[in-house]
């Protein structure tokens, strides 16, 4: 297993921090995309598991979003589109054809199902994997994250609700992993029902809860190397 350090791309007007990690025996057909959460998350928390998915075959790739880990950029500046956006000028530059794997932690959950929505992309993909996934209302997208008006619309009971997540993920037919701490802090138990509710509908779905572990799923999943198997288990698919 080997992995590309220090790759940048140039995209979105930032230059962002990639690492691609190939297997080092045989290889299986596809790359897997692994996108971190918001806050002080960055592609060192998705490392990890994307060896652990190397070691089983599968090439991964993953990255800084802007104003995360070494990319450049400011994070106030960040958006749901934009993130959208980055990732898939990723996949252009590392995986511009053949089927794809999308992972993504926290806030990426969304970004996940918007990559579902584009049908170049959305219909690559094989497999997905959400831990504790973040939906979140469609009128934000656009908006900067230090933007007031993007904190008052997330405050407002029941805004989740018009996420363009659960359309997306209820159409994935593909095989799907939602991955669930034992304890989440942070996203509300209604849309961790609804989006599990989302992926039922025509997935092939697993549903893993982690003993112990918390919302920072990619840095429990780092020291946790039992539960990292059976995450990486998941997402390629008994025998796939």
């Amino acid at each position: 297993m080997t992995a590309a350090g220090a790759v940048t791309l140039e995209a979105d007007g930032e230059r962002l921090a990639c690492t691609v990690v190939e297997p080092a025996g045989q290889a299986r057909p596809g790359t897997a995309l692994l996108m971190h959460g918001a806050g002080s998350s960055g592609k060192h928390r998705c490392l990890p598991l994307a060896q652990e998915l190397a070691a089983a075959g599968c090439r991964s790739v993953v990255f800084d979003f802007a104003g995360h880990g070494t990319s450049t950029g400011e994070l106030g500046q960040l958006s749901l589109a934009r993130r959208s956006r980055q990732a898939r000028a990723v996949l252009e530059r590392y995986a511009p054809d053949g089927p794809l794997l999308l992972v993504g932690f926290s806030m990426s959950g969304q970004t996940v199902a918007d990559l579902l929505g584009e049908p170049d992309i959305g219909g690559r993909v094989r497999a997905v994997a959400l831990g504790a996934p973040a939906a979140y209302a469609r009128e934000v997208r656009e908006l900067p994250f230090a933007e007031p008006e993007f904190t008052a619309v997330l405050r407002t009971p029941g805004s989740w609700r018009s996420s363009t997540a659960f359309e997306a993920l209820a159409a994935f037919g593909g095989r799907a992993v939602l991955v669930l701490p034992e304890s989440d802090e942070v996203i509300p138990a209604e849309v961790t029902d609804a989006l599990d509710a989302a992926l039922r509908t025509r997935a092939a779905y697993t549903r893993l809860v982690l003993p112990g572990a918390d919302h920072q799923l990619g840095g429990w999943l780092s020291t946790h190397p039992e539960h990292r198997a059976l995450v990486a288990a998941a997402l390629l698919g008994a025998g796939g």
